[in-house]
């Protein structure tokens, strides 16, 4: 999942996104609502994180002309404790969650994943495509009764392989999503982490759920 974060207060920052990335989460992060704004409105985000105060653009403004735009990306506002009407004003312009100063991380969490799950329609932590299951939660994988091992990466990569089977995802979308930085056009980091991907999970099975679409990039099979 891919994460904008904008937030102007060092300490929080740094800490939100050491913890999101422990997590899993691909966290991108801008210090001020300018670079917010610009981030937010030229990127593919699944849920950001916006605090209200912030120099240059503040967050309501930031919110305010997304949703004017009609971006509809999920967002949570951070807010101090006292800001009730700058909460309501929030809510009322399209945020679809809010947080209060000072907040532990646990709670962040689940709230992302709650706000992700509703966005896509996703009701349980579970996702599963054929015998393939994974649980967003735990962070494990099966397939069938059989254990898979998996780095972050690989789980990242499988897991938005498995929001839209049948979807062909380009290799600039799965860096996008799964790494969250300026690529190399050169890189081959893609095709190294599918290949690893493929000898855990399809590796000696009947059916082979990661396909390559060529000239295009993969898929998750449909079944």
């Amino acid at each position: 999942m891919k994460l904008l974060l904008i937030e102007d207060e060092k300490k929080i920052s740094d800490f939100v996104v050491k913890g999101l990335r422990e997590q899993g989460f691909v966290v991108e992060h801008a210090s001020d609502g300018n670079d917010g704004y610009l981030h937010a409105t030229t990127q593919s985000y699944d849920v950001i994180i916006l605090d209200i105060m912030l120099p240059g653009r503040d967050g309501l403004s930031i919110l305010k002309a997304l949703r004017k735009s009609g971006n509809t990306v999920p967002v949570i506002l951070v807010t101090a404790r006292g800001e009730l009407d700058e909460r309501l004003e929030g809510l009322n312009l399209g945020a679809d969650d809010y947080l209060t100063k000072p907040f532990y991380l646990d709670e962040l969490i689940a709230r992302i994943q709650a706000l992700h799950r509703r966005s896509t329609g996703t009701q349980l932590s579970l996702m599963q495509v054929g015998d393939l299951v994974i649980n967003l939660t735990t962070r494990e994988a099966k397939r069938g009764d059989e254990a898979i091992e998996l780095t972050m990466r690989e789980f990242n990569l499988l897991e938005y392989l498995m929001r839209s089977p049948a979807r062909v995802l380009t290799r600039t979308q799965i860096l996008e999503h799964v790494w969250g930085y300026d690529f190399d056009p050169n890189t081959n980091v893609v095709d190294v982490c599918i290949q690893r991907l493929r000898k855990k999970v399809d590796a000696g099975r009947e059916t082979a759920l990661i396909e390559t679409v060529r000239g295009a990039g993969y898929r998750m099979k449909k079944l």
